[in-house]
């Protein structure tokens, strides 16, 4: 194996700290200079996270590959500028599978298969293999959860293993712990941290970064406590302060000295390469402008179920130096008469449908979409907001009252949007929707084809699609498919002529923002919203 450099990044005291933004951070710090493989271990039993509600998990990032991931691969993707891999991804599940396959088969025959070897050497050669595979100069291992959870006991042995088995030169330990600020006393307080990094040091893990995530930037008397009770060097103590945007991360590690520190501790040269990051960054703190958007959905309660396409507004907003002012809509209150449209909705200068499955909620993203297109409000649908704006013009404009989709009503008089061929009879739902990336082909002289020429390669996660014996009478009545799939009569983006913005998309573009290249499609309809008048 070529001399790969390799980064572990853990968490202590509570989720929700934000190491993927951290790992997302560090990533870009090296990856202008050197190939960055960001690996991301989740503890839970399930393959991956697609037949998760987004509610419980948060959203499911899609890859060009397919791999259904957890919603830290965006931040590596958005940070860093690179597409990830489903392999990348390593769940329980995913390990747990592997190794009763090769049970089954015989591979360890007059053996007892256990979790020391077995899952922990399954889990060291899987990094291995990546690093050998992709050629990487650095390795960026994050863990998920918290140390002591049981669930990722097996991955914190497992990289102890793989720093036995290396030169102590060549890996770097992080770990992110909480320095809460008691209200009553007003100061930084450094025993939860000192608790976790225990934790650690019992199963034999020795981090020689420490950063806090706190409220303010670490005190130098913070700083110094940690120095001393942990036993790493001042400088090699972080702040994470809390922050309105995350993309502000990486100037922060570099003020405190990460890039430095992480230069010495593996030999590296790492430049500095953050100065158009801190114009963009700029852009964000201080818009000239701002406007209003509603991101419709049945997710709402948890933001973190559609971060992508927050992340893909502040993308537009930095290059249009501007803010967007969210409003959450739960379609889900508007179907059941706790909110109405027009009180939901006022003061709107563009509004998102977003993605989801399923009859709840559904009827509120009719209604939204139906109120975007006759009040000339600039519209972007997503993936089942293209399939239920199809619906609401076959229903009000084309004259089919009881249009509907086959997914919430099996035995609608004109399923407008149906099942893919290839989803019928489908039994198992992991892994089985049409995911991931594919061709786009575009029709000239349409918005579409102004935004990505005659082809774009987007990603893609759906069951059903805009249903092709009623693709004729929803053209007759206005709808222009302007994106096909390449082959096959799947429309893939829809667009209204007489209207300032009116465009969906059956993939997610959000999913291939950056801050670097936002979106075409959110940008545009950003600038429309701009537009229009508060």
């Amino acid at each position: 194996m070529q001399n790969t450099k390799w980064i572990v990044v853990t968490g202590g005291v509570l989720s929700g700290l934000g190491k993927g933004v951290v790992s997302a951070s560090i990533g870009r710090l090296m990856a202008p200079a050197y190939k960055v493989v960001p690996i991301k271990c989740d503890g839970y039993l399930n393959v991956d996270p697609g037949t998760m509600n987004p509610i419980e998990h948060g959203e499911v990032f899609v890859l060009d590959d397919g791999g259904e991931v957890d919603l830290d691969f965006g931040h590596y993707e958005r940070f860093m500028n690179i597409n990830c891999k489903s392999e990348w991804n390593l769940t329980s599940g995913k390990i747990f599978q592997a190794l009763v396959e090769k049970e089954r088969r015989g591979d360890f025959l007059g053996k007892t298969v256990q979790v020391i070897p077995h899952v922990t050497g399954e889990i060291r050669e899987r990094f291995k293999k990546i690093a050998r595979k992709e050629k990487a100069d650095i390795v960026l291992i994050e863990i998920g959860g918290t140390v002591g959870d049981i669930e990722n006991l097996w991955f914190l042995e497992a990289v102890r293993e793989l720093s036995a088995e290396v030169a102590p030169k060549d890996i770097v330990f992080v770990h992110l712990g909480l320095v809460p600020v008691l209200d009553e006393l007003g100061q930084q307080k450094t025993k939860p941290i000192q608790q976790s990094i225990l934790f650690l040091r019992e199963r034999g893990l020795f981090p020689q970064v420490i950063i806090g995530r706190s409220k303010e930037k670490l005190t130098e008397r913070t700083k110094l406590k940690i120095h001393w009770l942990c036993n790493v060097p001042v400088q090699n103590v972080i702040s994470d302060p809390y922050l309105d945007y995350v993309y502000e991360l990486p100037l922060v590690f570099e003020e405190e000295g990460l890039r430095r520190v992480l230069s010495r501790q593996l030999g590296l040269r790492i430049p500095n390469r953050l100065a158009e990051w801190k114009k963009f960054v700029a852009h964000i703190k201080n818009p000239k402008k701002s406007i209003n958007i509603a991101i419709c959905g049945k997710y709402t309660e948890l933001a973190d179920s559609y971060i992508s396409i927050e992340e893909a507004l502040v993308h537009s907003a930095a290059h249009l130096n501007c803010k967007v002012n969210k409003k959450w809509v739960e379609t889900t209150d508007i179907e059941r008469g706790k909110l109405t449209v027009e009180d939901a909705l006022k003061e709107m200068q563009g509004i998102i449908v977003a993605g989801g499955f399923g009859a709840r909620g559904a009827e509120g993203k009719i209604s939204v979409i139906k109120y975007a297109r006759e009040n000339k409000i600039p519209f972007l649908g997503l993936c089942y907001g293209l399939q239920l704006a199809v619906v609401e013009h076959a229903r009000n404009v084309c004259g089919l009252k009881d249009a509907n989709s086959r997914e919430i009503d099996e035995n609608t008089k004109h399923p407008v949007i149906d099942y893919l061929p290839e989803q019928i009879g489908i039994t198992h739902k992991g892994g089985t929707m049409r995911l991931g990336g594919h061709d786009v082909i575009i029709k000239k002289g349409t918005l579409a084809h102004e935004l990505y020429g005659e082809k774009t390669r987007k990603r893609f996660r759906h069951r059903n699609e805009v249903n092709p014996r009623y693709i004729k009478q929803l053209e007759k009545g206005g709808i222009v498919f302007s994106g096909k799939a390449r082959g096959k009569p799947i429309m893939q983006i829809i667009e209204l002529k007489d209207h300032p913005f009116f465009m969906a998309s059956q993939f997610h573009p959000e999913l291939t923002s950056t801050l670097d290249k936002p979106s075409k499609m959110f940008y545009r309809f950003v600038a429309t919203a701009l537009e229009r008048p508060k």
